[in-house]
């Protein structure tokens, strides 16, 4: 059994994170279990995201063009149940909707996508510009600006055009620089007098490991070993060249400020008196995190990826390192092109040191010599890969302002899924993971990291890349089977916005009332739920009647499976009515 409550003797994360010259925060202490009562700067911004094709649907419609996800989802067996983004949430036509909600929350900013091909159908600047995409995303942030929402775009999250992936191969041709620089030129152009924070773009390691490497995600591409890393470099380079093109014609005009968001789960060593797994541990973090931001901060990958994917491509018998080089007028091009950094983190590791031979083959996971391990005893909510871990983020954000000089950082995603046939309002696990994560960041900011704001992911349940609508990351629940696509307040939308009203956790006894409050609100939004399933239940039996053709497994999913659902959200509403006529 792993033991996460022990930290206790030599100083194990500065020598991790090489922190000997840090002193403001002592990694030998056990910071995992206390809360700190107390609230954010005056100014902290407060804010939820979403992305493009998880949200939008209109897949095809208003001239858009075929991104690599509609093209992907629509292989069989590449996405659960064969789901695919093509209506989603239909945000392309709920626009007002949407931003009411934001409204309710009393929101400071909005983390949203361009879809690329939305705007340019084929990527090319040259081939055709969509003005009704263009029209679509100026009607968005003019809301949002009218609402005194301030719109956080990012430019990329994960959407690119078919055309850019058939012609050129995406990713793994270096003409994507110019292209997606032309894009964003075109992005700044249009919209830059009123966006003044820009992501270029969402979590390029997934881009490239689940893209390139393990073919999960869109392109579906399993060029191992060597795939992920090239993709890697042409982004870190097109990213680069974008805040260049920004700094040298806009910045001057539209006095905004170019990012990239990058995702982070901490690596917190097996045994800590083991200087292999101190090392694996910090291995971890370099060949996730420091892969894109070393680079972005220092010049420079990180020396631990080049010094191991050199050896193992030395044994592996190739001439040259699997690991691109970045020449010298490359590396003072790169450096610095990060005015502020966005972070996305959900989860933590254990990690232990393991030696893979050069016989596995080439691999980004096996270049790292690791492997990650969990406690089965931190909470496990939904997705397998997400364990409620909040002392971790607390590390992630002390290491980025020591790793790299207390940059400027927006958390750009963080949040938690459920993933259950039935969906309950009264998200509970979801509230506590907000209040424990982000009690760790405030407690990051008082050991003086330089957070400027939050972005709770996500506002809508939405679709979920490779998992489809299998989990719900949402503080609105959305009912995917009713074709208006219906939203529903869970708990937590209170319990968030309560924290974002009070600008933190000001007392102990304050906080407590939020959470009862909150479940008091969802017993009635489970019962609006439950009365619509059956309502939308009804239509589609009356429909199946009607139609003799529709073979047994359509009622299975459209009958027996919504009547379960409605089942549970009434027994729900029920026991909590129960339990607070009880309380009372």
């Amino acid at each position: 059994m792993l033991q996460p409550h022990v930290l206790s003797v030599c100083h194990v994360l500065e020598l991790v994170l090489c922190l000997s010259a840090a002193e403001d925060f002592d990694w030998t202490k056990n910071h995992r279990g206390s809360f700190y009562y107390g609230t954010f700067p005056t100014g902290f911004s407060w804010g939820v995201g979403s992305s493009a094709y998880q949200t939008e649907g209109a897949w095809d419609k208003d001239g858009k063009g075929m991104s690599i996800w509609d093209v992907f989802t629509h292989k069989k067996g590449k996405v659960i149940y064969n789901e695919t983004g093509d209506s989603s949430c239909e945000g392309y036509y709920k626009v007002k909707d949407d931003i009411a909600l934001l409204k309710e929350l009393k929101l400071n900013h909005y983390r949203f996508s361009i879809s690329w091909p939305r705007i340019m159908p084929t990527g090319i600047k040259s081939d055709h510009v969509n003005e009704k995409g263009i029209k679509y995303y100026d009607d968005l942030i003019n809301l949002l600006l009218e609402n005194k929402i301030t719109p956080i775009v990012t430019l990329y999250h994960w959407d690119l055009p078919q055309v850019l992936q058939e012609r050129y191969g995406g990713w793994q041709n270096l003409s994507m620089i110019n292209y997606f620089n032309d894009y964003a030129n075109l992005c700044f152009e249009r919209f830059g007098n009123r966006v003044k924070y820009w992501i270029t773009f969402n979590n390029p390691w997934s881009i490239a490991v689940e893209g390139y490497e393990t073919g999960e995600h869109a392109p579906g591409m399993k060029l191992r070993g060597s795939g992920p890393y090239k993709a890697a470099h042409y982004i870190i380079k097109a990213h680069a060249k974008v805040w260049h093109t920004y700094d040298n014609q806009w910045r001057s005009k539209q006095k905004g400020m170019v990012g990239i968001s990058l995702n982070g789960d901490w690596g917190e060593p097996v045994d800590i008196t083991s200087q292999k797994d101190i090392e694996a541990a910090e291995r971890y973090i370099q060949f996730y995190l420091g892969w894109f931001a070393t680079p972005i901060f220092n010049g420079d990958y990180p020396q631990v990826m080049k010094d191991y994917i050199g050896r193992k491509s030395a044994q592996q018998g190739l001439g040259t390192s699997r690991l691109p080089t970045f020449s010298s007028q490359e590396k003072s091009y790169i450096k610095g092109t990060c005015d502020f950094l966005g972070i996305g983190h959900f989860t933590t590791r254990y990690i232990t040191q393991k030696n893979f031979p050069a016989s596995h083959g080439p691999s980004y996971f096996t270049d790292r010599d690791l492997a990650e391990l969990v406690d089965p005893r931190w909470p496990d909510p939904g997705s397998e890969w997400l364990y409620s871990v909040p002392w971790g983020f607390r590390r992630l954000l002390n290491f980025v302002k020591i790793q790299y000089g207390n940059p400027m950082i927006y958390v750009t995603e963080n949040g938690v899924s459920e993933k259950m046939t039935c969906t309950e309002l009264c998200d509970d696990w979801r509230m506590q993971y907000f209040k424990e994560y982000i009690n760790e960041m405030l407690k990051a900011i008082k050991d003086g990291v330089n957070v400027k704001g939050y972005t709770a992911w996500s506002l809508l349940d939405k679709f979920e890349w490779d998992e489809g609508y299998s989990e719900r990351f949402g503080l609105y629940y959305v009912d995917f089977r009713n074709k208006n696509k219906p939203r529903y307040p869970k708990a937590s939308v209170q319990y968030y916005k309560r924290i974002i009203s009070s600008n933190g956790f000001p007392n102990q006894k304050e906080a407590e009332n939020w959470h009862r409050k909150a479940i008091e609100t969802c017993s009635s939004s489970n019962q609006l739920l439950a009365a619509e399933q059956q309502r939308t239940t009804a239509a589609n039996i009356l429909r199946l009647i009607h139609d003799p053709l529709t073979s047994h497994m359509e009622m299975v999913t459209e009958i027996v499976v919504p009547t379960v659902c409605t089942l549970c959200i009434l027994l729900s509403a029920i026991f909590l009515m129960f339990l607070l006529r009880r309380h009372n």
